[in-house]
């Protein structure tokens, strides 16, 4: 009976989900879960482990006998090819060129294994060492017993698998198999081809528009996955016919990374689970597997929260600073006393914390019920949260305590501000900015107005508006024809404080005669009401006269200082207003004293502020400009006597600024600026005014808020800050702020057409098989590509990634001489040295080091043909490394020579590209032709386009070169140069060629270049040449994505997610470029047989249009003879 039943039983399985990038061989599959490898039956059961490193172990791939498994991962920090046994041991690295990297999971691997010869002796990656751009990278082969890595002839390739005979491979040019971008028709849509290994011929097998991937050689068929039917499903083609056939048809799911035995079975990924696909019946078979992962990365723990730390705060009398950091509320001690966690919300991400003024409640914004909504909790954490409004649909931003703790203001995205009343949860929207959100607002001393700034008309100018509590009437206080923010109230009432940018001297440029602004923000004091003392009356030394009844001094009254009279005195000196011009105060009958800020006692008892009563009538001329030169001003603060403030750099593209950003301190006693603390991030005064916390580089310190504070700083420890993270309740979290942001920033509200609450709900039942960062990575990115959006981001998290290593690089190419099984010296990246972005370590002065010459050893370690040359270079950026090298293979009459190295290569592989470039155009045209590529829209590419448009600005025609670029925001402004049109000439005396005038016009013909990886606004600038007459455009068309985007902040674990937020339309208004790209006029392939032979197509034809067109060139006109201008 025992055995009967025993026999009767069967395995039963549960079904774990997010198998990612499996392969199968025999009667296995190998795939990753959670970070590792692991292996089971390909019939379903359960899993065996094969790696358990804390980084990444990614694109397992059996060899062709089974026996091995290779793979990617991340043992020594970056992304490089293992080999283990396929039934685990220890893994073997084979390559060890430093990984690009860590890449965002939009870019997916360096060094991605793809699979293997057919013979078994090599492995087949993908890596981008020979690229200076992310979209363009090469096939690679390694031996599996190690040694140097060769590229295979395809100039660019992101996937292929080879025929079984071994002479050709079907491959995909494009790198982006990682992009969130389903149902995508831009011009970097993947195609397939047929790659001939010994004629180079190439044969395109798939038509667009959408993407065609992953492709498996099996026998006369290569399979394929392909959306083009809306969702990624499995296709066929066959070799003999060209035909094209669908295999599966999944209306739900995406089919993802799909990868066969090469001999008839294809396993892929389906909704987080895996299918094997019988090539002969076209059948797939779901497999049940278990994964019993022991969840380490899921585990709950106690962690530091002191590097992801979001916000700070200061209690009302600075004994306690407030942190916002990893989604709690935590208040630590200045000097003494314990740090304490105030919310423990692992699953809500607690931000804008608040302390009340009078120092007993914390108020907040959180998430627990789903939407943000205001929040408080007690300073002592004694007692739990308290949700205070209901109802939120919208990101919130910070609260703010009036003075008397009875009311809250807050904001939102939506750009409307509210008020809240504490006693009965009421909830008032008392103002609503048409154009941006409301972020600087702030409280009079009593509570009884509300100042901030919006931007009121499209102009784009804020200005100051004042909200009166007690009839509930906005007024705005300054005209928007100039810019105005951060007011301030002063203490004792009688003025408001505020920024405006009203100083417009321009800084020239020294590479044309135009103008930037900067440092154009003034301080500015308005006075309250008619009867307010200017706070700056001019100042006079005069005679103190002592008369023979005059009381003595009281004794510590500070030198040339008058004793300071009783409060009753002052309130004596108070003019009542006109009945006619009564202000608008909180109470009938409250008097402010008519003091300037000078005469304020910061030393004085503590009071309670005053009243706060204002005349509007007039009130946006009664401004007086406070006696501090015009900065860069920002986080204007006021206390009794005086103000704080920011003052930042200039900012440049590409390079620091020429100072610090500086945190200031004004008396309005003497009149006079001191700095406080340097190299700020960030401050934050106390409510009585005493003190300041400061953001300072890594650190935070507390200061005496006066203008000897400098001297009185205090380091506020973070060590303290400690969270008990519950890593499922983290992720549930972050999925369901992602579906929020994109919910309220994504650029249009009909999102596309599609239901996003309904997407949420299909994706979010994966969240219970998250094991690791990279699973949520994923299922959102996957929730997020739903939307048809190019720029739908997500990126970092909490992941335990070994530190990369630095790898010395000499700007050097190595090749194997199999003769001697020594290594030469094969290329030299020529570099600038001049430029340290370029420099070259082999070129530089005193290295003599020649292409051809051997290295015979690295730092006294002989190197073997048999070993890679990198594996000794690795950790070795710091310091001087040292080559034996010589013209032989011998070490007889080596040299030694010593070179400092660089960590990244890419800039000297794009400087070489570019300077061919640029030879190739000068030889085709005799010079008459200049050339200018521009790798991106940022800062790089604004460098490279100042660098080099200047000095070809009287070149007869010009190829502008956008082939790659990878997105920025500066286009306008290149455009803004490149369609001058001339107006004039100006000639002197000594120069016949004469400048033109507006400065720097060309006026030769000009062609764009522009390719698929011409992304962003990089699209944009091909579009906009086109659209200023500039000239036609030539190459491929482009990526198409121009929706912006903005992070709105990090994720709750120092993640980050970009919402595609403002789209480009024409000036037609409509939508343009976005998830098709810019057509070329003239369209030119660069064919994989030309690139191979040294050739670039599209620069061939770029150089002959613009040549057509100097048929009759376009020259200045000679100098005019002098006039004379003699009586006749």
């Amino acid at each position: 009976m025992l055995a009967l039943l025993f026999c009767a039983a069967t395995a039963v399985y549960s079904q774990t989900k997010l198998l990612r990038f499996p392969d199968i061989s025999g009667d296995r599959v190998v795939f990753t879960y959670g970070g590792d490898l692991w292996t089971a039956p390909a019939t379903g059961g359960s899993a065996i482990r094969l790696t358990s490193h804390p980084g990444m172990e990614v694109f397992g791939k059996f060899s062709p006998d089974g026996k091995w498994i290779a793979f990617t991962g991340q043992y020594d920090g970056d992304e490089q090819v293992y080999v283990i046994p396929a039934m685990g041991g220890v893994p073997r690295q084979l390559t060890f060129y430093p990984a690009k990297g860590p890449l965002t999971p939009r870019w997916g691997w360096d060094n991605q294994v793809y699979g293997w010869s057919n013979d078994g002796k090599r492995i087949i990656f993908k890596s981008q060492r020979d690229s200076w751009a992310l979209p363009i990278a090469r096939l690679y082969w390694v031996s599996v017993d190690g040694g140097p890595a060769e590229p295979l002839p395809m100039p660019e390739a992101g996937s292929g698998d080879f025929s079984p005979d071994s002479t050709q491979i079907v491959y995909s040019p494009q790198s982006r198999d990682f992009r969130p971008e389903k149902r995508y028709e831009g011009g970097q849509a993947n195609a397939l081809y047929i790659f001939d290994l010994k004629t180079y011929a190439t044969k395109r097998i798939t038509e667009g528009p959408r993407a065609t991937r992953d492709p498996i050689w099996i026998g006369d068929t290569i399979y394929f996955n392909s959306d083009r039917d809306g969702h990624f499903n499995l296709y066929a083609y066959d070799i003999p016919t060209g035909k094209t056939a669908q295999i599966t048809n999944n209306k739900v799911w995406d089919v993802r990374w799909p990868s066969s035995d090469n001999e008839g079975r294809i396993v892929y990924e389906l909704n987080g689970e895996l299918q094997v696909l019988d090539a002969k019946s076209r059948h797939s078979n779901a497999i049940s597997i278990d994964v019993p992962d022991e969840g380490l990365s899921r585990r709950p723990g106690r962690i530091s929260a002191a590097n992801q730390i979001e916000s700070v705060g200061l209690s009302p009398k600075g004994e306690r600073a407030l942190f916002v950091a990893r989604g709690d509320i935590f208040t630590a001690p200045i000097e003494k006393g314990p740090t304490r966690n105030l919310t423990h919300s692992s699953g809500a991400h607690d931000k804008w914390a608040s302390w009340s003024p009078d120092g007993t409640r914390i108020a907040f914004i959180s998430d627990p019920s789903g939407e943000e909504e205001l929040y408080i909790v007690a300073q002592d954490g004694l007692k739990p949260s308290e949700q205070i409004t209901r109802g939120g649909s919208a990101m919130r931003y910070q609260p703010e305590w009036a003075p008397d703790g009875k009311r809250i203001a807050f904001s939102d995205k939506d750009g409307k501000l509210y008020v809240v009343t504490l006693a009965d949860r009421a909830m008032v929207e008392i103002a609503d900015s048409p154009h941006t959100q409301i972020r600087d607002y702030v409280w009079s001393p009593r509570g009884n107005f509300l100042a901030f700034s919006y931007p009121p008309s499209e102009n784009g100018n804020s200005a100051i508006f004042i909200w009166s509590a007690a009839g509930g009437k906005l007024r705005r206080v300054t005209d928007d024809m100039f810019n105005a923010n951060s007011p301030a109230w002063d203490p004792q009432g009688n003025y408001l404080y505020f920024l405006s940018d009203r100083e417009f001297a321009p800084q020239i440029s020294q590479i044309e005669f135009n103008y930037a602004t900067n440092r154009t923000s003034y301080i500015y004091a308005m006075a309250l009401r008619k009867d307010v003392k200017h706070p700056f009356p001019p100042e006079s030394d005069e005679v103190t006269v002592t008369k023979p009844d005059e009381a003595p001094k009281p004794k510590g009254t500070p030198p040339g200082e008058e004793p300071k009279p009783p409060v009753k005195d002052i309130n004596k000196e108070i003019k009542e207003p006109a009945k006619e011009a009564t202000p608008e105060t909180e109470k009938p009958g409250d008097k402010t004293p008519v003091t300037a800020p000078s005469e304020a006692r910061p030393d004085a008892a503590p009071k309670p502020p005053a009243t706060v009563g204002i005349d509007f009538d007039g009130i946006s001329s009664r401004v007086a400009r406070v006696p501090v030169g015009a900065d860069n001003y920002g986080g204007l603060s006021a206390k009794t006597g005086h103000l704080l403030y920011a003052t930042g750099p200039a900012f440049y593209y590409g390079r620091q600024g020429d100072r610090p950003a500086v945190l200031k301190i004004f008396s309005f006693k003497d009149r006079k600026e001191t700095t406080l603390a340097e190299d700020i991030r960030g401050y934050v005064l106390s409510d009585d005014g005493s003190k300041v916390l400061v953001a300072q580089g890594p650190s935070y310190n507390l200061y005496d808020a006066t203008p000897v504070g400098d001297k009185t700083r205090k380091p506020v420890s973070t060590a303290g800050l400690f969270v008990d993270r519950v890593p499922a309740e983290e992720w549930n979290q972050i999925f369901n702020e992602v579906w929020r942001r994109y919910r309220d920033w994504f650029y249009v509200p009909n999102m596309h057409g599609y239901d996003w609450v309904a997407l949420r709900e299909q994706y979010k039942p994966l969240l219970q098989y998250v094991a690791h960062r990279s699973d949520l990575n994923y299922v959102i990115s996957e929730m997020i590509s739903e939307l048809t959006i190019q720029h739908a981001y997500i990126e970092g998290g909490d992941f335990q990634i070994p530190p990369r290593p630095r790898v010395g690089l000499p700007g050097a190419r190595f090749e194997l001489d199999k003769q001697s099984g020594r290594y030469r010296i094969s290329k030299i990246f020529e570099g600038e040295n001049e430029e340290d972005i370029y420099r070259s370590p082999l070129r530089e002065i005193g290295v003599n080091v020649n292409v051809g010459d051997y290295v015979l050893a690295i730092d006294g370690e002989e190197l073997k043909g048999s070993d890679d040359p990198y594996r000794l270079l690795r950790n070795k950026a710091d310091n001087p490394v040292s080559l034996t090298v010589n013209k032989t293979a011998s070490f007889d009459g080596a040299r030694v020579v010593s070179y400092r190295p660089i960590t990244d290569e890419s800039n000297l592989i794009y400087l070489d590209w570019v300077n061919q470039n640029r030879r190739k155009v000068d030889q085709a045209t005799g010079g008459r032709v200049g050339y200018i590529h521009i790798p991106d829209m940022g800062a790089a590419g604004i460098r490279e386009f100042i660098k080099w448009y200047y000095p070809q600005i009287r070149k007869e025609g010009l190829v502008v070169d956008v082939r790659a670029n990878g997105g920025g925001n500066v286009s306008r402004m290149l455009i803004e140069r490149l369609r001058r049109k001339l107006l004039g000439i100006n000639y002197s005396r000594t120069d016949d060629s004469g400048n033109t005038y507006p400065d720097a016009v060309f006026i030769g013909p000009m062609v764009a270049l522009l390719d698929q990886n011409s992304a962003s606004d990089g699209d944009i600038f091909p579009y906009m040449f086109r659209e200023a007459g500039l000239g036609p455009l030539i190459g491929k068309r482009s990526w198409g994505g121009v929706v912006g985007i903005q992070s709105r902040g990090p994720l709750i674990d120092g993640g980050a997610i970009f919402v595609p937020g403002s789209g480009l339309a024409n000036k037609n208004g409509e939508w343009v470029i976005e998830g098709h790209g810019v057509d070329p006029d003239i369209e030119v392939d660069n064919d994989p047989k030309s690139e191979i032979a040294g050739r670039d197509p599209q620069l061939e034809r770029g150089i002959a249009e613009v040549m057509a067109r100097l048929k009759t060139p376009v020259k200045l006109p000679p100098k005019p003879p002098g006039p004379v201008k003699t009586i006749r």
